[in-house]
């Protein structure tokens, strides 16, 4: 590999995109962890604190297009500045909720929202960033690595936030994760750079290669937000079906997995800490071996079989770990089996993000946001109705919801063709052309 190819300032701005998205889903997570002290101290039940997860993720999906909108226009090094210090704030704030002030729940579900807000911006901005400076042959690995910085901090967010509960008390790990992001946010500032044009440390041999690898720009001054193409678009249309089912997943790990085991596999709490970790870990590994076979499958055989492909059969094997999962009697062989679940949905992850910014281009972020809007509304509704379908009808059926949702995603996924562009230019006028997939 030539010096060229290697990857030297990008791969440090991957990574700290990888920091970034360990801390946002370490701040989003870490109430499934303190919820069992919290709802002790205010008397709150199950379907109340499920209310205050959905908060989160409502503030989260309402914010997702305008942070895209908002990446493309002021850049997204200052996007995600802004963000992270607004998410270290209310992440802090959770810890100032006090029944002296009113209503507890009122409170939190306030911030909780506040908090989604601020956390908006981080994959769009993140994904507006990626098309500028990642050529599409890298993208696959380059989404692995941000995404699995989703895993690695909600992996980490159990054992952390347990042992800064045991130390302090639940409020503490607000506290503390509050910090965190605000000296991870600082660091961006400093080392991030919206072009590759712009940062001092680009060599002309790094440069030449990145502008090799991307989509010829469009001649002229940018039209604006073709908002009515985007809208139109089957591509973005499946893409938003197939992730409001990836986030009704995944947000039964991050809302309901960690309570799940404490309280209806009866694990204590140490012990729930550590079993918790597995979904995490297996999306770790999976969204960076999806990436990976993400290029691969895409350099050989296409960007249908290698994005869509990949995802189908991603979602499928999801559908079938979850179904299984949910009825095994041990705990332990549950815990591998459902993790299994978790770890192959996230294998489709960097599809996503990758199909976004191939077919978005300059629209990246105003696309990436609102794919990601459905994600949050898939979230949004499983943290407010898996404890009602848990109620009513057992964890077997909350399980099996997940896994029904999963196969959509997969026939979702079917529909997407991302070798289609939204915008393209027309050679002849060199002006910008609508297509719809």
């Amino acid at each position: 590999m030539t010096m060229a190819r290697r990857s030297r300032v990008r791969v440090l701005l991957i990574f700290l995109l990888f920091l970034l998205s360990a801390v946002a889903f370490l701040d989003r997570t870490n109430i499934s962890v303190a919820g069992v002290q919290m709802r002790q101290e205010y008397g709150i039940d199950q379907i109340h604190l499920g209310w205050v997860f959905s908060a989160f993720l409502i503030g989260y999906a309402a914010f997702q297009v305008p942070a895209g909108w908002l990446a493309v226009k002021i850049g997204p090094r200052k996007v995600l500045t802004y963000g992270v210090i607004w998410w270290g704030v209310f992440s802090a704030a959770t810890a100032l909720v006090s029944p002296a002030l009113g209503s507890t729940v009122l409170q939190l579900i306030v911030v909780r929202f506040l908090l989604g807000a601020g956390e908006a911006v981080i994959y769009p901005a993140g994904n507006q960033l990626l098309s500028r400076w990642i050529p599409i042959e890298e993208r696959g690995k380059a989404n692995g690595l941000i995404f699995a910085g989703v895993g690695a901090g909600s992996g980490l967010t159990p054992p952390l936030i347990t042992a800064l509960i045991v130390f302090g008390g639940w409020r503490l790990s607000f506290y503390a994760c509050a910090l965190i992001g605000i000296v991870v946010g600082i660091i961006w500032y400093v080392l991030a750079r919206d072009r590759p044009e712009e940062h001092p440390r680009v060599s002309a041999a790094e440069l030449a290669h990145i502008r090799a690898g991307l989509p010829a720009p469009m001649t002229g001054a940018a039209p604006p937000t073709p908002w009515g193409a985007i809208l139109t678009d089957r591509n973005v249309w499946g893409l938003f079906v197939s992730y409001f089912c990836f986030g009704y997943v995944a947000w039964l790990f991050f809302s309901w997995f960690f309570i799940y085991l404490a309280e209806v596999r009866h694990v204590d709490l140490k012990a729930s800490a550590l079993y918790s970790m597995m979904p995490f870990i297996a999306m770790t590994i999976c969204c960076l071996s999806g990436g990976v076979a993400n290029d691969r499958i895409a350099k050989k055989y296409g960007l249908f079989w290698g994005r869509s492909g990949l995802a189908v059969v991603a979602f499928i094997l999801t559908a079938g770990f979850l179904a299984a999962g949910s009825q095994v009697t041990g705990t332990g062989l549950a815990v591998v089996i459902l993790a299994g679940g978790a770890g192959a949905l996230y294998l489709s992850q960097s599809s996503f993000w990758s199909v976004t910014a191939d077919i978005a281009g300059p629209y990246t972020g105003v696309v990436s946001g609102f794919m990601n809007m459905g994600c949050q509304i898939g979230g949004a509704l499983t943290a407010s109705l898996t404890p009602w379908i848990a109620a009513q009808y057992g964890w077997i059926a909350a399980f099996g919801t997940a896994a029904t949702l999963a196969v959509i995603g997969a026939i979702a996924w079917c529909f997407v063709r991302p070798d289609r562009l939204i915008v393209t230019e027309r050679p002849a006028a060199g002006q910008p052309e609508m297509v719809a997939a």
